[in-house]
């Protein structure tokens, strides 16, 4: 089949040739049709020219940074694979054996690069023609080994119907007048074996959320490169069950989750590839006969500050919502390195976002440009455009962005945003940023698979990663993944017990058979908790946070475990980077900065790490630290990472519970971005805390500074002022204007009939949700809710007016 160009010949040609052999009212109507087909086939070919010119990039100087270095980089990498080619039987590249898929979807990689510097201008390699000649040879090559119509896939489904048909479509696109009608219908006819229309027939398995985007993108591209207007119409077609919000499954939530896998937050990587996907298709397609016209489309650019905004960072993409892709990267030895890492993905969302913008309309576009430009700005550690992992295309739209005069950058917000579908939550405050990872039945401890991410068991243990505004952007990037104790990471509980590699089995998607996690949040503080069990072993605990002003209230109790191991709560595990030496100091004493050092402080009040924050341990702990030297290798994490050796320094923080631990408990409060004066003070203040119950059956605490008295009732019971008649999460919040704030969650999304009882003089209720059936005021606040079980965890948020 001939591409859009030699269809349009073939058609004008062949219509005018029979037109001159039929009467006169034939050949109107043979004219007639002529022009119809001419215009589908032109509009083909516009499409085909805008996806190049979106692949490509416009509006760039190529002699100037950041495209001179980008463009130079990608010709030299161009000419590197073309010289290493060597094409025999069963590789293209010696390197890439095509016995595996993924050295498939590698030689295309390859491919796709070459195709790039052939048509980008500024590489040494720009219109060469040995250089699409070599191109055209390994498409050929691939063809007749492994990916022809005759061929069966193997190995991963995604590289035969995702991964490969993606990079050969592209290749046709931009190397489209360097095919032959034949060569191109060859590559079609392969695209379609491995991506059939049923491949988007049923929303299932395999073929939903960001895979579902990922096929539609193959079928559209096929459809336009071989002037099948049914098959540009499937494609569109079948993004539309990518939009309605899920209640379960694979998609975007209510409350702005993104679940992939059925059970993984995946907003920073599937999620990625999904919105990247859908700008890509909807500015693709706009204007066009098959424009994304869906009005649930609404739903999708809504997710962009809904769903993906309050896990950017200062330019990253926080790992709490990542999954596997924490433990994709190497370091940047040379300049093709993959740097990976939140920055990396933050970067490439930042992209998609300002393409989605040229498909959205103008108010969005310029409010997500506002978005972009401020994250643009902030990204101190790993500025967007010194990326060389951005494609010059990326690199355009982002430069462009910052270039805007008319474009004001917007700050990071402030306040509180929870994700109980995918237990994760997210506090921001003037300063720095946190985000808290759980699990539940409805959400996986990790994700391993594909060889990746073999260590990350205790993820959704409650690991609580912070980030500073002008420091600290680095702390996860910074090999972290491969180097860190992965039974210490920051925030979590956990025993000791020693776990293999990918523990729970490849795309096993371990998950602790508890139903209560979650919290309640009134936009600005939070109460969270999390029942937590362990991944192949007995442990069992109580976790709650209380995120509050300029601090957040860790809390763990009950903790148990007949494992035979120890049990540790951490508090904190900080990267110091390869050469750090950052003070420690424990009750206003500096420690020894000696790398292996370790101590045990008894009755310790505070600690504070200089550059990073502080550390407050209300009535004393006994407190264990260690400064000390770690080294790993990306490989030891993913079985595609290097194995070159990485070492970073750490101090670690920790709670000892001992072996076999019954019901111990531990609290502290950490204090981001605090000196040790600040940290001291607060310490010094031992009236700023109390802590109501920490122990099986709740877990509160009150801050009369901040008008704030929360409670996690893992079981009925009274709390200080609060009483519960069921499971439930509670946050009261006093003003201090006469008005007050009380947000009640069922976390189990089981109950019925919940009571809640604020022993407090109330005069009056200003506002209150359809849920609560009843309300009574006068010498105590009685709530009573109807039916919890259908609002997924949400925040039910009541106003009063106080007596």
């Amino acid at each position: 089949m001939a591409g859009p160009w030699s269809r349009r010949s073939f058609l004008l040609a062949g219509l005018s040739s029979a037109g001159a052999l039929t009467s006169t009212g034939a050949a109107s109507a043979s004219a007639s049709s002529s022009a119809t087909a001419a215009a589908a086939a032109d509009e083909y070919e516009t499409l085909r020219l805008r996806w190049r010119g979106m692949l490509l990039g416009s509006g760039f100087d190529p002699a100037a940074e950041p495209f001179a270095g980008k463009l130079a980089l990608l010709g030299t990498q161009a000419y590197e694979h073309r010289a290493a080619m060597a094409p025999v039987s069963g590789s293209l590249w010696p390197d890439l054996p095509l016995t595996l898929s993924s050295s498939i979807t590698g030689s295309y990689a390859r491919l796709a690069t070459m195709a790039q510097a052939y048509a980008q201008p500024g590489t040494g390699l720009t219109g060469s023609a040995a250089l699409a000649a070599g191109v055209t040879t390994g498409l050929d090559h691939l063809y007749q080994e492994v990916y022809n119509p005759a061929k069966s896939r193997f190995g991963n489904w995604w590289d035969f119907q995702i991964g490969s048909p993606q990079l050969l479509l592209d290749i046709c696109v931009l190397l489209h007048d360097q095919l032959s009608a034949a060569r191109l219908a060859d590559h079609l006819a392969a695209v379609d074996r491995f991506v059939p229309d049923s491949s988007v027939t049923h929303y299932s398995g395999t073929s939903t959320g960001a895979n579902r985007v990922d096929l539609c993108r193959s079928l559209a591209l096929r459809g336009i490169l071989g002037g099948n207007a049914p098959k540009i119409a499937l494609a569109r077609d079948a993004l539309s069950p990518v939009f309605p919000l899920v209640t379960s499954g694979d998609g975007f939530y209510a409350d702005g989750s993104f679940v992939q896998h059925t059970y993984l937050s995946y907003t920073g990587s599937y999620g990625a590839v999904l919105l990247g996907g859908l700008a890509g298709l909807f500015s693709l397609l706009s204007g066009s006969t098959w424009a994304v016209t869906d009005p649930n489309r609404r739903l999708v650019l809504d997710s962009v500050e809904k769903s993906y905004a309050p896990f950017l960072y200062n330019g990253l993409m926080m790992d709490a919502v990542s999954g596997r892709a924490t433990s994709r990267g190497n370091p940047r030895t040379t300049p093709y390195g993959f740097q990976g890492g939140d920055h990396g993905r933050g970067h490439g969302v930042l992209a998609s976002i300002a393409l989605l913008g040229s498909a959205a309309s103008s108010a969005d576009d310029q409010r997500w440009r506002a978005l972009v430009k401020g994250w643009m700005q902030r990204d101190y550690y790993s500025p967007v455009l010194g990326d060389t992992d951005l494609s010059v295309a990326a690199l355009a739209r982002l430069k462009a962005v910052q270039d805007d005069s008319a474009v004001s950058a917007l700050p990071e917000p402030t306040g509180h945003r929870l994700f109980p579908s995918m237990d994760r939550a997210v506090h921001r405050r003037p300063g720095w940023a946190a985000s808290i990872s759980m699990a539940s039945k409805r959400m996986g401890l990790y994700e391993t698979g594909n060889g990746e991410n073999l260590r990350g068991w205790h993820a959704g243990a409650g690991m609580l990663q912070w980030w500073g505004d002008t420091y600290g952007n680095g702390q996860y990037t910074d090999a972290f993944w491969p180097t860190v104790d992965p039974y210490r990471l920051p925030g979590t509980t956990v025993s000791r017990t020693p776990l293999a590699d990918a523990e729970g089995g490849a795309w096993g998607l371990p998950r602790p058979d508890v139903n209560w996690v979650g919290g309640a949040t009134d936009g600005e503080y939070a109460a969270l908790g999390q029942f937590v069990r362990g991944l192949s072993s007995t442990l069992y605990a109580k976790k709650s946070w209380f995120c509050l002003a300029d601090a957040i209230v860790c809390l763990a109790g009950a903790v148990r475990s007949t494992d035979g191991a120890a049990v540790e709560t951490v508090v904190e595990n900080r990267n110091l980077g390869a050469t750090g030496a950052q003070a420690l100091t424990v009750d206003g004493v500096a420690q020894s900065t000696a790398l292996g050092w370790s101590a045990t402080f008894t009755g310790a009040r505070w600690a504070q790490i200089a550059g990073h924050g502080g550390y407050v341990f209300p009535g004393g702990a006994t407190l264990r630290a260690r400064r000390e030297a770690r080294t790993g290798s990306w490989h030891d994490i993913n079985t595609g990472g290097t194995t070159d050796p990485i070492t970073r320094r750490y101090v670690t923080l920790w709670f000892d519970h001992g072996v076999d631990p019954v019901d111990a408990a531990c609290c502290h409060i950490l204090l981001p971005g605090a000196g040790p004066a600040a940290t001291a003070a607060r310490a010094a203040d031992t009236g700023w805390l109390k802590v109501l119950a920490n122990d099986y059956a709740q877990q509160g605490v009150q801050v009369a500074s901040l008008g704030v008295t929360a409670v996690a009732f893992w079981f009925a019971g009274t709390v200080g002022a609060l009483s519960a008649d069921k499971p439930a999460c509670v946050l009261v919040r006093e003003h201090g204007d006469g008005t007050a704030t009380v947000c009640v969650s069922d976390p189990m999304r089981m109950q019925t009939g919940l009571t809640v009882t604020w022993n407090r003089p109330v005069a009056s209720v200003l506002s209150r949700p359809a849920t609560v059936a009843s309300a009574t005021t006068g010498s105590a606040l009685g709530l009573t809710f109807a039916d919890l079980t259908g609002q997924a965890g949400a925040t039910q948020k009541i106003t009063v007016r106080l007596g």
